[in-house]
């Protein structure tokens, strides 16, 4: 099913100005996702210095991965050399990727539990989302100023300007949520005088030319006048 088709049919069901509450096939496989969590952390950089006066490493050209999520930025800086329980700055043409989703901002804060990628803060110009569903052929795209993206629980929330793109469809708001492995999503305005969750849908262009009957089908009666004439 399209996106379009659930937001509609959430909106039938729920009655409320400025939310929107559906389920989505948007899902990155939960099992995978979590898999990689749990795999070797790599890094490497063009180069590392030590910054004494702040107790911080710093990285040029610098490249990590765990699994399939990766993640690219020209530079990077962390208070240690360690995975434990630390979080790395990420600053300039950041670059994440995850099994079927590509995310690209000017900033990231990427935060590390037991030697596994908790949480990342995302901030661009916009920072856009895209993600490519099993099984489809269809690319649905997100853009934001601000993303927060739990890799345990599976949950990206958009904030600052949120528009979701599938196809000629779309959804905007001052805020949206994804939660991956329940595939729902939700949307709502700030409040009030915000501007309201809005959603554009555009037909198929089979999907009008099925329900247009034929020029010859369309008024019978002016054709047997013809005739008989």
């Amino acid at each position: 099913m399209r996106l379009i088709s659930y937001l509609m049919r959430a909106i039938r069901a729920a009655r409320q100005p400025g939310c929107v509450a559906c389920a989505l096939l948007l899902a990155l496989p939960a099992a995978a996702q979590l898999e990689d969590l749990r795999l070797p952390i790599s890094l490497d950089a063009d180069s590392t210095d030590y910054d004494g006066n702040s107790s911080m490493l710093m990285f040029q050209g610098l490249r990590l991965s765990q699994g399939n999520i990766g993640v690219e930025a020209d530079s990077g800086r962390a208070s240690k050399l360690d995975f434990e329980d630390s979080v790395w700055h990420f600053s300039g043409n950041v670059v994440i990727d995850t099994e079927n989703g590509h995310i690209e901002c000017d900033s990231a804060d990427l935060q590390f539990t037991g030697h596994q990628l908790q949480t990342a803060t995302i901030r661009g110009d916009p920072a856009t989302f895209r993600l490519q569903r099993p099984g489809s052929d269809e690319t649905t795209y997100a853009e934001a100023g601000h993303l927060a993206y739990d890799f345990k629980s599976g949950i990206i929330e958009f904030s600052d300007k949120a528009v979701i793109t599938e196809g000629g469809n779309q959804i905007s708001s001052d805020y949206l949520l994804y939660n991956i492995i329940e595939r729902r999503i939700n949307a709502q305005s700030a409040g009030e005088g915000a501007p309201k969750v809005k959603i554009t849908y555009t037909p198929k262009a089979e999907d009008v030319a099925d329900s247009v009957p034929a020029a010859e089908d369309a008024n019978p009666a002016a054709d047997d006048d013809t005739e008989n004439r």
